[in-house]
């Protein structure tokens, strides 16, 4: 596939390296010599400098014969007009861009061909909050996934002495857990994927990537470590568009302080939000912590725009006793750092944003995408297509499914049951396939798998 990504910033570096690593043919745009000079040094693309809404600029770049256009600039204005021009002047057949201001968000209706032709918008503020929320529902988890319209999740947990299950065979999970329908997708210990089957033991801080229903999620949970009490209050460092969405979707059912700098936006804050206390002030001051009941407070959220405020509030709350740190970091190279010190969980937005990104670029018809472990490993959800002559997948049982090494078939959504997968499982049409691939090298042969044949109709 021809690609052509407009912005050479986080999100557009992790997504070039990612799609570069399938064999695509991906040219990045951007103003900045260095950061392409930088990218192309280490990945295998082209790169062109320019303004990437400028006609002259998408033609270097090959715009006229390329299959896909993603603008992630940090413009959203750039983002549209690059959109535009690409399909006035060249055609281009899917044009995704990122969208970040509101002001726009709060009118689809713009984004259409008689307006602005843009297929897919991005939102990395609406996914971060999205991601920060499934982690306030499950304490405890590392990371939580959304299938099949959200009635299957794929939890991430750090397995821990007290579990049930701990230095037990994951089989023994069926036997104390009968009526629950679950599967150990993955485990990763000292940072090496393993292979589980019903034989395998899991150990004290074993990563463990596990498969159920919603409604079974903490039931599971408990299988592999002691349940953590439920969240109730909540502190969000940071009054911007994720701090604002963030306490919107919480304020109903926790109890919820933003703290933020700026006067002016505490003042519009307190006017827009309903059950959100609004404080206008420093969140790396000692003293405002504790006046705010630090030491009683479940989650401290970091989320201004600065790494290193960021870090350092965190670092304080954490000292300070609150139970539980999440922090954006927008610089990966210090996601691994703080995340093995006193900050619980740091939240790369590039890398959420490229998750959303990969599920409309994926082929075969995979409908989500969900990128683990700094995007060395995936979660996808495919559906199968055709019937047994025109698709390689309906009609034929997993074990006779000819799957690539490290591609593992967690589960099947059919209409509205879940079914754990087996060997014996037969796939049929329309069939929502939940994969986790713990080899990116083995997309393009997993995408193959549920792309349909010429005869099909």
């Amino acid at each position: 596939m021809k690609i052509i990504i407009i912005g050479a910033g986080q999100v557009g570096g992790t997504l070039a390296a990612n799609l570069a690593s399938e064999d695509n043919d991906v040219t990045i745009i951007d103003t900045n010599l260095d950061r392409l000079r930088e990218l192309q040094d280490r990945l295998d693309i082209q790169t062109v400098e320019g303004n990437g809404a400028h006609p002259d600029v998408l033609e270097r770049a090959g715009c006229n014969d390329a299959d896909l256009l993603i603008a992630v600039s940090n413009q959203d204005e750039t983002n549209m007009m690059a959109c535009q021009v690409a399909h006035t002047l060249f055609k281009t057949p899917t044009k995704i861009g990122r969208i970040r201001s509101s002001a726009y968000s709060k009118y689809p209706e713009l984004f259409c061909d008689q307006a602005l032709p843009m297929d897919v918008r991005i939102s990395p503020e609406k996914e971060v909050t999205k991601h920060l929320s499934r982690l306030i529902r499950y304490p405890g988890a590392l990371q939580v996934m959304e299938f099949a319209e959200g009635r299957v999740q794929l939890v991430v947990v750090k397995a821990e002495k007290g579990g049930p299950l701990i230095d037990q065979p994951i089989s023994y999970l069926k036997e104390h857990m009968p009526s629950i329908r679950t599967r150990i997708a993955a485990i990763y210990r000292n940072g090496k994927s393993i292979s589980p089957d019903g034989n395998t033991k899991i150990h004290a801080n074993d990563e463990v990537f596990f498969l159920t229903a919603q409604r079974d999620v903490l039931d599971v949970m408990s299988e592999l470590r002691p349940l953590d009490n439920p969240y109730r209050r909540i502190i969000i460092a940071g009054g911007g568009n994720i701090g604002e969405r963030l306490a919107r979707s919480l304020e109903k059912e926790y109890k919820v302080k933003i703290i933020e700098r700026d006067a002016e936006r505490c003042r519009y804050l307190s006017e827009t939000l309903d059950n959100t206390i609004v404080l206008n002030g420093d969140a790396s001051t000692q003293e405002l912590l504790l006046e705010e009941n630090i030491e009683s407070t479940d989650v401290f959220c970091a989320l201004t725009n600065n790494d290193e405020a960021n870090i350092m509030a965190s670092m304080l709350a954490k000292v300070l006793g609150v139970r539980t740190v999440m922090t954006i970091i927008n610089n990966p190279a210090y996601v691994d750092i703080v995340q093995e010190g006193m900050i619980d969980i740091a939240i790369s937005p590039q890398q959420t944003t490229t998750s959303s990104l990969l599920s409309f670029i994926r082929r075969g018809d995979v409908v989500n995408v969900h990128s683990m472990r700094k995007g060395a490993a995936e979660a996808l959800e495919a559906v199968a297509h055709g019937d047994f002559q025109s698709s390689k997948v309906v009609g034929r049982s997993i074990a006779n499914l000819n799957l690539p090494d490290g591609a593992i078939i967690g589960a099947i959504v059919r209409e509205e049951e879940l079914i754990i997968a087996t060997k014996e499982l037969v796939i049929e049409a329309e069939d929502h396939v939940i994969i986790f691939v713990t080899n990116k090298k083995q997309i393009p042969a997993v995408e193959q798998l549920f792309q349909v044949g010429l005869t099909f109709f």
